[in-house]
């Protein structure tokens, strides 16, 4: 027996290439550019998987989803779209799609999803049958807003639809920067709790014997200084969410505390004998291997696998450099709007050299680049120059050693910075690199001293090294301020 698939686009061409595709691999294949005859077709035929556009003329691929999953809940549906925008994954997921791609599409990788779920369907339908049937415009966009439309994100949103509607314990592990506590949030408004409060705690911020008392509350009396009772994270987090970020530099003795409180949602304030019950959800976030604090036995076992039921690993930004320029899209008319200024976004030698950065502070460091060079910038168009001042341009994990007075030393570093526009610098200065470039980090230096000497230029001529009408002459000269 034939498998049978169906195929709503409004793109004829689209969907003529992959009618093609499954034809030529003997399925049945059904078409619809509007979906108007969806619900139609799915109880009529009952097809054993379907692929659908989320963008279309008339309803909503996802309105389409909904409603024919009330008449074939075990329908493997593939839902697919051409734009970034991470909540439409989110919701895909969310409401019982199998699958979610992106345009444009991959024939393979295409054929391997729709084939998996061809397998799924066609080894549940026996049972099923024999039951009754039953990317966004910058002006609506939050600095919250997470961006990504890589492959690692697409399989993060796909994760969030599926388990953010569960009560299910998250541990969410990535490096500093990579937007951890955004993806909790993310979580947590698509979850049923998004009308109770959401509420974090650093945990790596707040001294051990303060911590207990942040989470948990004391009594009146129970220490120095404890002048009246105090309600913790937890009681004010009941039936909402509570996210522990840094959760790997908590100590052992508020580790067992906390592993009490998820598996028995119970406790008692500090100095206080009340037993304490509550419903709250956590998320943690760690930029730590808490394998590793395990195994040197700084960290529970029995607290990590009860922590990760559910988790995510949010990959670096230089491993997902196809999101680089649609983060900085977004931050370019974030910034841009925040401070007054038209923003047509990169120069394209500006790109490239973002697409070029290790970036070890993540997007925290490029969304702070960003902000910094939309700020000086005095274009429309963010440039190579605006861009430079704030970039980190070393090539491996430690700068080159600065704290011995050495002319190699400031060698390396010079020679670190220079490597990467040097020839976009002659392109550019053709005859005129040496005095450019000297020109430049003359006025850097005064700049900077001016600023670490608040100004006081008998401080600055001596931290320099130079006379005071040497550097009044420096001063006027670059138009600085004194």
């Amino acid at each position: 027996m034939k498998s049978k698939i169906l195929v709503i686009e409004d793109d004829p061409s689209i969907l003529q290439m992959i009618k093609h595709l499954f034809e030529s691999e003997g399925m049945e294949v059904f078409s619809d550019e509007s979906g108007d005859s969806a619900e139609r077709i799915v109880a009529a035929q009952q097809p054993n998987a379907a692929i659908i556009d989320i963008t279309l003329p008339g309803r909503s691929g996802l309105e389409i989803l909904s409603s024919i999953k009330k008449i074939d809940p075990g329908l493997a549906i593939i839902m697919m779209s051409g734009h970034s925008n991470t909540q439409y994954a989110i919701e895909a997921m969310k409401s019982g799609a199998y699958d979610y791609l992106t345009k444009p599409l991959e024939l393979v990788r295409l054929k391997a999803v729709v084939d998996k779920a061809l397998e799924c369907n066609l080894l549940s339908r026996k049972v099923r049958y024999t039951k009754a049937v039953e990317l966004e415009k910058i002006d609506d966009a939050s600095s919250d807003l997470m961006i990504g439309s890589s492959p690692e994100m697409i399989e993060i949103w796909k994760m969030v639809g599926k388990v953010a509607q569960t009560d299910a314990t998250v541990l969410i592990q990535g490096e500093s920067g990579t937007g951890k506590e955004l993806l909790a949030r993310a979580i947590y408004n698509n979850s049923k709790r998004m009308n109770r409060p959401f509420m974090a705690v650093n945990c790596a911020a707040i001294p051990e014997n303060l911590l207990e008392s942040e989470l948990f509350g004391h009594e009146k009396g129970a220490f120095t200084d404890a002048h009246s009772r105090r309600i913790g994270k937890f009681e004010q987090c009941n039936g909402a969410t509570l996210f522990l970020d840094e959760i790997g530099e908590m100590s052992l003795a508020n580790q067992g505390k906390l592993l009490r409180v998820l598996e028995s949602q119970t406790f008692e304030r500090v100095g206080g004998n009340e037993t304490i019950k509550v419903d709250v959800r956590i998320i943690a976030a760690t930029n730590k291997s808490l394998v590793a604090a395990v195994k040197d036995k700084s960290f529970r076992i029995d607290l990590f696998y009860r922590l990760r039921v559910v988790n995510f690993f949010l990959p670096a930004l230089r491993d997902r450099i196809e999101d680089i320029p649609l983060l900085v899209n977004y931050f370019t008319g974030l910034f841009g709007k925040k401070y007054g200024k038209r923003n047509s976004g990169l120069a394209p030698e500006a790109m490239d050299m973002l697409l070029r950065q290790k970036w070890e502070g993540n997007i925290r460091e490029l969304k702070n680049v960003i902000d910094s060079a939309t700020v000086m910038s005095k274009s429309d168009m963010l440039m190579v120059d605006d861009l430079f001042p704030f970039l980190q341009t070393r090539t491996d994990s430690q700068s080159p050693d600065t704290s011995v007075k050495n002319t190699d030393n400031y060698y390396a570093i010079f020679r670190t910075m220079l490597e990467p526009v040097f020839d976009r610098i002659c392109l550019k200065d053709k005859g005129t690199v040496f005095e450019n470039v000297n020109t430049g980090l003359e006025r850097a230096l005064v700049e900077m001293a001016m600023e670490k000497g608040n100004n006081n230029q008998v401080l600055v001529s001596k931290l320099l090294g130079i006379s005071r009408n040497t550097l009044r002459d420096r001063i006027e000269k670059f138009n600085l301020s004194s």
